[in-house]
């Protein structure tokens, strides 16, 4: 079935966009901004995601003849049109010309701040919300839970191949790119792989031990087949003898001058019987032969098992709980207006204020700046007005917390560097080293229980507008 890009919306996209077409507002312009509201997994940060494919759909994004049919068949509760006719040929005509600024895959990004800047006609610009927040959302979860199970693994590497219990066809896809944004070293998924471009790996299935006698012989028709490379399954039956005859084929491949790679457990004790299989392999004098673990696996297993347990292990297979974001399987994204310019009017910020705080948005042309100390750790994220300033660098560089006026800071002793790029470039350039960014954050700031909070403040100029607009909608009594 063709993917319609266009169609990837939610109906009151559309509903909109004809009211706007109606008033003459089509073309007005307009900024939005997309942000999320809390880290997920009650981590201390986030891992942005998503470039490479919104610049690619948003490439293709246009309604074809099979696509207004649809549109003009649908009726409103009386039978009638519910789209007109020259919004329809409208739509037909329409190229999409907005500019989008967002970060680098794999920057770390926090609650609050703008980080996709979509700017352009307000019809079009409300037309790819679902499509931004789709995108955005997802991979920045899976990006997020990635290197959180990446930073747990201490270096050692990650293969996810949770592709079997991914959401759907193309959420797998998605979580493999986004898993390998995070950290991971490979993915099971092909189709990712070509997509994408990226590492695959694989193992074997406990059904190939079954399809033959015995283990033993279907191990050694295993690693015939793959005599560079093969890691062995030693837990279809029993690990102990699992461990006994992959020892017994790997010393048969060292006479023909091969080597096996590893053997892989998937189940029961996975740091006791880590430390057997170590002993076994070790004993026999095949201390080369790594041992991967797998089964159900998430971040906290995985600092037990190398932490307090003292597992042996070289490299993990993650799949369900990354995949899926088992454990919180939805960010707070939200796209929000910041700023529009109506025909015959200047720029106008604006604001959604609701009865809770931490619900409202920013107003402005919202740009963000991240500040370095001079041993180069992350101090501070500045949000700021772009139209409020003449510099690249608000001055003072002072933040001020959105929802705690009593909780400031000073960044001027910092160095200040700009987060957003525009869209062809960011998914051009090739994905950020997540774990090499995680050494310029705070170690409080990256623990796994009860993470301290990254600043991230508004400068005083935008505090002082989001102010005012705050008391001239909602005033003081």
């Amino acid at each position: 079935m063709k993917t319609r890009n266009a169609l990837f919306t939610d109906l009151y996209q559309l509903t909109m966009a004809q009211t706007y077409f109606d008033q003459g507002l089509h073309d007005a312009q307009a900024d939005f901004y997309w942000h999320f509201r809390n880290n997920p997994f009650h981590g201390g940060y986030s891992v942005f995601c998503g470039s490479h494919d919104l610049a690619r759909i948003l490439a293709d994004f246009r309604f074809d003849q099979t696509d207004i049919d649809y549109l003009a068949g649908l009726t409103d509760p009386t039978g009638a049109a519910l789209f007109s006719k020259d919004f329809l040929n409208y739509l037909t005509k329409m190229e999409l010309g907005l500019r989008i600024e967002l970060p680098r895959e794999g920057e770390l990004v926090f609650p609050y701040e703008p980080l996709c800047k979509v700017e352009g006609p307000l019809l079009q610009a409300q037309l790819v919300e679902t499509l931004i927040l789709n995108t955005l959302n997802f991979e920045t979860l899976i990006a997020t839970k990635a290197a959180r199970i990446c930073a747990a693994a201490e270096g050692r590497p990650v293969a996810e191949f949770g592709l079997r219990r991914a959401q759907g066809q193309n959420g797998g896809d998605a979580a493999s790119y986004a898993a390998c944004v995070g950290g991971c070293a490979s993915t099971s998924n092909l189709q990712a792989g070509a997509i994408y471009q990226l590492p695959v790996s694989g193992t074997h299935a406990h059904s190939l031990v079954m399809s033959f006698k015995d283990e033993l012989t279907a191990f050694r028709a295993y690693v015939k087949s793959y005599p560079r490379g093969a890691i062995l399954l030693v837990d279809t039956y029993d690990v102990a003898s699992g461990i006994a005859n992959a020892i017994t084929v790997a010393h048969e491949m060292e006479k023909r001058g091969e080597r096996l790679a590893g053997i892989r457990i998937d189940s029961g004790d996975l740091a006791w019987l880590s430390k057997q299989a170590r002993q076994a392999l070790d004993a026999a004098g095949l201390s080369y032969v790594k041992i991967t673990v797998s089964n159900n696996l998430d971040e906290y297993t995985i600092s037990s098992l190398l932490g307090e347990q003292g597992a042996t292990i070289d490299s993990f297979g993650v799949g369900t709980k990354l995949a899926t974001a088992f454990d919180e399987p939805a960010l707070s994204g939200i796209y929000k207006l910041s700023r529009i310019r109506r025909p015959s009017e200047e720029w106008q910020p604006v604001l959604k204020l609701t009865a809770q705080l931490q619900k409202s948005t920013l107003p402005g042309d919202l740009d963000l700046l991240r500040y370095y100390d001079a041993a180069g750790e992350m101090i501070g994220d500045l949000v700021f007005d772009r139209s409020q300033t003449t510099t690249d660098q608000p001055q003072p560089a002072y933040i001020i917390d959105p929802f705690n006026e009593l909780r400031q800071k000073d960044l001027s002793k910092g160095t200040g560097q700009r987060i957003l790029m525009p869209l062809a470039q960011s998914a051009k350039e090739a994905p950020l080293d997540v774990a090499r960014q995680l050494e310029h954050l705070g170690e409080s700031n990256r623990r796994l229980l009860n993470p301290h909070s990254y600043p991230v403040g508004l400068d005083r100029k935008l505090h002082q507008t989001r102010d005012q607009l705050l008391h001239m909608h909602r005033p003081r009594p």
